[in-house]
């Protein structure tokens, strides 16, 4: 009976979820997104989510007034309401040809990327990323947290893998193949800035963070480099993606203490791409360490 009641709620929240996504896709690319940041700025902003992401970054910009917040803020849903409207566009997006929306800065930071991980966070579409690395010749896979709904978790898949990546890795248990594929010379793209609470306590923006260790972990035991991406919204539905200079990193031999190293090293890295525009960046993210998260480390 549960698992029926299930289903009936998956089918009626893909329904509202593909209706939406049809008129995105009638409307075309840019009217779809402009329509998506108007959603966003005016209809997402009134949820109780603004205030989680003003509090997150009064504490990570102590130094800004108010309206400087609030600006962030409202460019933040702007962008997240352009961003669940180009959903309906994925095979719209491409980095040539005559109607080009990506493109790619720092190509000579990437200069090794057979058997390499590339880490972002979700920054303006996150699913630019992949379709820019696919279309510009890197083979490899993504590792992504499916959504909850397995109607829309499939369709999202089939969406991405028209432009990018058809090799797409759930988060949840991929662990072997993405240690196959790294040791086949692949590349991954994984997006590292979310909270998971198996993870390891690091800083960021000068708050403890649980983060996963994951990253840290292959690159030390694999010796694959760690290379790093953003993704920047340059107006409407175009954006630049920028590949930063691999991740420096001496191990001491202390398996245990050269991931947790790592990673801070990593939180840094990826908190410098999101200063570098604030608003780009989804500040509504439960990101940073509870007192129930330090419980339970402290009981592991």
């Amino acid at each position: 009976m549960r698992a029926r009641r299930h289903t009936l709620r998956y089918c009626a929240e893909a329904a509202g979820f593909f209706l939406f996504m049809g008129l995105f896709r009638i409307m075309g690319l840019d009217a779809a997104s402009a329509l998506g940041g108007f959603i966003g700025r005016n209809v997402f902003s009134r949820t109780k989510l603004t205030a989680r992401a003003r509090e997150n970054l009064v504490a990570a910009f102590p130094e800004k007034s108010a309206a400087e917040i609030a600006a962030i803020i409202s460019r933040m849903w702007d962008n997240l309401g352009r961003t669940v409207a180009e959903y309906a566009h994925l095979d719209r997006f491409g980095i040539d040809g005559p109607d080009a929306r990506i493109t790619i800065r720092g190509v000579d930071n990437a200069a090794q990327t057979q058997g390499a991980l590339f880490l972002s966070g979700h920054f303006a579409n996150w699913e630019i990323l992949p379709i820019a690395a696919a279309q510009y010749g890197l083979d490899g896979a993504i590792v992504y947290r499916p959504p909850n709904n397995p109607f829309v978790d499939r369709w999202i898949a089939r969406m991405r893998g028209k432009r990018g990546y058809t090799e797409q890795i759930s988060k949840h248990n991929g662990a072997k193949r993405i240690f196959t594929l790294l040791r086949g010379g692949k590349c991954i793209l994984l997006l590292a800035d979310q909270k998971t609470s198996e993870g390891i306590e690091a800083p960021f923006f000068g708050r403890g963070a649980m983060t996963t260790p994951v990253p840290a972990a292959l690159a030390l035991k694999l010796g694959v480099p760690i290379l790093f991406a953003s993704n920047r919204r340059t107006g409407g539905a175009h954006f630049e993606v920028t590949l930063h200079p691999p991740l420096a990193f001496t191990p001491s031999g202390d398996e245990k203490a050269d991931v947790q190293a790592m990673t801070v090293v990593i939180n840094q890295r990826l908190e410098e791409m999101v200063r570098a525009d604030p608003a780009q960046w989804l500040w509504i993210h439960r990101r940073w360490t509870t007192a129930r998260d330090r419980a339970k480390l402290a009981k592991s």
